[in-house]
């Protein structure tokens, strides 16, 4: 299989990338940071070394950029079997005091970036009739929290806009799971005082979704919802 992770060299996005790749499967990321895209790069090709991978700088928020991912990735390869939409962040605060502009730069970080890579992507599977696409939303997708704020409305967002994909892409033999982890311990809980079990391993998140992606033709999985076993922090 061919998958494109977008904000695949850290956190989930990595942790999923390093998943297909050990399976044997050929990766695409892409991420901001150079030395992050090449240091992925060389772990793609040190765990499936006959792999065509690619890693690209890209700021998902730059439509250009994504424009530019998406044409690496379709001229390197004649399919895209699996898309998934991981490239977000996380920043706390309440509805009525955070920051000015904050709503507007987590829309398009967490959910237009999504939207526009999508758009690029689901066609070539259309056509090809058959492809998987995973976005990664959050617990924060399906309730509030406290200063879950322009957070949450974005994960809310990209909960419904994986609802109406999947209404319609499945006549085209196109899949869509939206994916609703909890507490992850990725870099956006940098500097927590909160001991590692009651966060989720990175690597639960992408081994839901590398077995989730081997299912028959004819199943699908609409949601994922993955939860601390100690529950929601």
């Amino acid at each position: 299989m061919n998958v494109i992770i977008t904000g695949g060299t850290k956190g989930i996005g990595l942790a999923c990338a390093e998943m297909f790749a050990r399976h044997g499967h050929q990766v695409a990321v892409c991420g901001r940071n150079a030395a992050h895209v090449n240091s992925t790069l060389q772990t793609l090709q040190s765990l499936h070394p006959s792999g065509k991978h690619l890693a690209v700088c890209c700021d998902v928020t730059q439509r250009q950029q994504l424009e530019q991912f998406a044409a690496t990735c379709l001229s390197n390869w004649s399919r895209v079997d699996v898309l998934i939409n991981n490239a977000g962040i996380f920043l706390p605060g309440n509805l009525l005091d955070e920051p000015e502009g904050q709503l507007l730069h987590l829309i398009e970080t967490n959910l237009l970036s999504a939207y526009h890579f999508t758009r690029l992507i689901a066609p070539h599977m259309m056509q090809q009739k058959s492809g998987y696409i995973f976005n990664l939303c959050s617990v924060a997708s399906i309730q509030p929290y406290d200063a879950g704020g322009s957070y949450a409305i974005t994960k809310y967002g990209l909960y419904g806009f994986s609802q109406n994909l999947r209404h319609e892409l499945k006549p085209h033999g196109v899949k869509v799971t939206a994916v609703i982890p909890g507490a992850t311990l990725t870099s956006s809980w940098e500097g927590t005082t909160l001991p590692p079990e009651r966060f989720i391993d990175v690597t639960d998140v992408a081994t839901m979704i590398y077995q989730t992606s081997q299912l028959s033709d004819r199943t699908v999985i609409e949601e994922i919802v993955i939860r601390p076993q100690l529950g929601d922090i």
